[in-house]
């Protein structure tokens, strides 16, 4: 498929801050940055970024004060726990516990599970290191290409044990593929297996729902979801929280202490010790209530186009090979990953980054016992689609990429301790107080 072939004017959904950044490439221009790293990080809304800067002026102490402020701001919290909740459809008994992000969502349930937790092979160090420390967490190798053969395997170790979860990706963070969610689901309860959905990919992309799927938990994080200020959420089943151990033992988590013994609260506040993040709560609200009003087909439709446009462009280029889970699995989100031949993934990216103003993410993303059962194991490159994307980001990078192999390069590139440089980096930095280090290491022109 051409590019040509790929519907054109491909917009941004909903506008975000920074869009208009420009940044200096290596001809002595400046162009608009082609953030294509939202997987990793993404920027925040601007709605976000707008209620951020309402809230601010108001801020105080939450749940421990009688000041007007404190009042307004506990309301705030309050009713950002609730927006969080709604936003994934949380049913009228779940708990909605607000944390710093998925990875200590997940190693909060860890905390609490009463039992054997099965994991696959394919997650992220967020939602597999948890389990791998578990006292009694057990891990299976995904070996089928075929989405049924790995539900096989799935069913076989449910069937030939007993587990208290099963802790799996909503969308992979390497190739954005999924297991059909809902045969998952149903597989583990017919065993007596809760399930954990670890939403971080997922949740940036489209709708997801407790209710409506019938999952037990979603994990995920507000950096991902265009609210990059600090918090996250765990969002379901309220059993296992309300009788597990406190998760960050300190003030507000408590009913009462003495010198010998202390009783702890139930519910949210049982795992939120201290003093709680306001602005990222209100920021992963709005982020929330921002996504849930968009058209979900209009969504959808943006997603699909960029993807199929980007596909298109990555398979013209030779040389090019894109990493795949199973043959047969859905629709993947605006996730890919790929290799070029001969090149290493670090040397591309630096090259995109510093001719053509394109960020790209290279490496093992947070899963190295995927990437080594993908037989990458120096990596690849990560490519990233979201609501703040553009056809002419997708252009550009495959218009970058096309240049590389034709061995158009101005810069002279060095493998530095593992780490690709670029050297002489004529570049100057943006006049933003602490960036002398960077300067030092990596050779840019300092702000005066």
């Amino acid at each position: 498929m051409s590019l040509a072939a790929v519907p054109t004017q491909i917009r941004p959904l909903l506008p975000l801050v920074g869009a208009e950044t420009k940044v200096p490439v290596l001809d002595g221009s400046w162009t608009r940055y082609a953030n294509l790293d939202g997987a990793a990080s993404a920027p925040a809304l601007e709605r976000v970024a707008t209620r951020v800067a309402e809230v601010l002026p108001w801020y105080a102490s939450v749940h421990r004060g009688a000041g007007y402020l404190s009042q307004v701001c506990t309301a705030l919290y309050e009713d950002a726990r609730v927006r969080i909740g709604e936003f994934v459809g949380a049913r009228e008994d779940d708990i909605t516990l607000i944390t710093r992000n998925t990875t200590d969502s997940i190693n909060l349930l860890a905390s609490v599970v009463p039992g054997k937790v099965l994991v696959l092979d394919i997650e992220h160090h967020a939602n597999f290191l948890p389990w791998q420390s578990h006292p009694q967490g057990v891990t299976i190798v995904v070996g089928s290409p075929t989405v049924d053969g790995t539900l096989d395997l799935l069913e076989a170790e449910l069937e030939g044990d007993s587990y208290a979860l099963v802790a799996i990706t909503g969308a992979s963070n390497v190739t954005g593929e999924s297991l059909p969610m809902d045969r998952v689901i149903a597989i583990a309860h017919q065993h007596g297996a809760r399930v954990l959905v670890d939403g971080a990919q997922l949740l940036a992309h489209h709708r997801f729902s407790l209710e409506a799927t019938g999952a037990d938990y979603v994990a995920f994080s507000g950096h991902k979801l265009y609210a990059p200020y600090g918090a996250g959420a765990l969002v379901g089943r309220r059993d296992w929280l309300d009788v597990g151990p406190a998760y960050l033992s300190g003030g507000g988590a408590v009913r009462k202490v003495q010198l010998r013994e202390t009783a702890w609260e139930t519910g949210a506040a049982r795992h939120e010790g201290g003093t709680p993040n306001l602005i990222g709560a209100v920021a992963l609200a709005e982020a929330c209530r921002t996504l849930a009003e968009l058209d979900e087909t209009e969504w959808a439709e943006h997603e699909r186009a960029l993807r199929e446009r980007l596909i298109a462009g990555l398979t013209s280029i030779e040389g090019v090979r894109i990493a795949r889970l199973w043959v047969d699995s859905e629709e993947p989100i605006g996730v890919v990953t790929f290799t070029m031949e001969d090149a290493e993934p670090g040397f591309v990216a630096a090259y995109l980054s510093a001719e053509h103003g394109v960020g790209v993410r290279d490496g093992r993303f947070c899963a190295h016992p995927l990437l080594a059962r993908l037989d990458l194991p120096l990596g690849a490159i990560r490519v990233s689609v979201g609501i703040g994307t553009s056809e002419a980001d997708i252009d550009r990078l495959v218009d970058g990429l096309r240049d590389f192999v034709a061995g158009t390069m101005i810069g002279d590139y060095r493998l530095v301790e593992g780490l690709w440089h670029l050297e002489n980096d004529t570049r100057p930095l943006p006049r933003i107080d602490g960036l002398l280090a960077l300067a030092d290491t990596a050779g840019m022109c300092a702000p005066d």
